[in-house]
């Protein structure tokens, strides 16, 4: 026979399983314009995203051809900060390089 009460049981339980719950994530995308180069979208996926320079040439390439290119999965934090990476750093160089962010 158990000695534990229902109520002991139910609390322990339903406290773990919010514990072991996982934030939302969000995807990050680049957008394709008439006027960032392909070179500045490379260094953006390289030294913000950690892309090779193999994998972020393909994805600019991607982002080229199909107007839009996932370049990671975050938390929102994470997904902001880099939002927002890109943003500055595009506009330091007088490009107009949007990034966007969605829930997944």
């Amino acid at each position: 026979m158990s000695t534990i009460e229902p109520d002991i049981l139910e609390k322990t339980t339903s406290d773990t399983s919010q514990r072991e719950k996982e934030p939302p994530m969000y995807k990050v995308f680049l957008h394709n314009d008439d006027y960032t180069t392909m070179e500045f979208v490379v260094e953006i996926l390289t030294n913000i995203f950690g892309n090779s320079l193999e994998k972020a040439t393909r994805t600019m390439l991607n982002i080229h051809e199909k107007g839009v290119g996932l370049c990671g999965v975050y938390t929102r934090e994470v997904a902001e900060t880099k939002v927002n990476t890109v943003h500055n750093l595009a506009r330091e160089q007088g490009f107009p390089l949007k990034s966007t962010m969605e829930k997944e």
